[in-house]
């Protein structure tokens, strides 16, 4: 089973018909569930620790989602950079050593809580750009739906 676990809601209708679309190619291979979780009002004038508190709470809310036997992919800015051919060996590596559940965690606008840092089992730079976290869902289930495709040997877009 694949969880995408993210912080704040997808309002736009757009985004929405991407999230169901990418879902339902998905679920041809594999479970595929959505968890999302309220992200915290976060204004401009926030202090430094203000910021440094929304995050730990926006992780604490993410990390109650998280089995301890599931793999947990995070995307971080941070993190390793991973190709589609690179991100589809994973899955079907972590699949093949017994990870039936893996959780593609995304977290709020202002980033990551250390707690979230450290329960990563892979920390992922989706990009070298950085993009609204609301887009990183359709662009992690693209992402995912492409491994999908590598693995069964099936034509992507290259």
């Amino acid at each position: 089973m694949i969880r995408v676990i993210a912080c704040g809601k997808a309002r736009e209708k757009w985004m929405m018909e991407g999230i169901r679309e990418y879902t339902k190619r998905i679920s041809g291979y594999d479970k595929i569930e959505l968890t999302e979780v309220s992200d915290e009002k976060a204004p401009e004038s926030n202090s430094a620790a203000e910021n440094e508190a929304v995050k730990k709470l926006e992780g604490e809310r993410l990390l109650k989602s998280i089995k301890p036997q599931e793999y947990v992919i995070l995307l971080d800015l941070a993190g390793e950079p991973c190709d589609s051919v690179g991100l589809s060996e994973k899955i079907q590596d972590l699949q093949l050593h017994g990870h039936s559940r893996i959780d593609f965690v995304i977290g709020g606008s202002l980033g990551l809580s250390r707690e979230l840092i450290q329960r990563a089992d892979f920390r992922w730079k989706l990009s070298d750009n950085t993009f609204p976290h609301q887009l990183c869902r359709i662009m992690v289930l693209e992402q995912v739906y492409r491994s999908f495709r590598i693995m069964h040997h099936e034509p992507y877009h290259k």
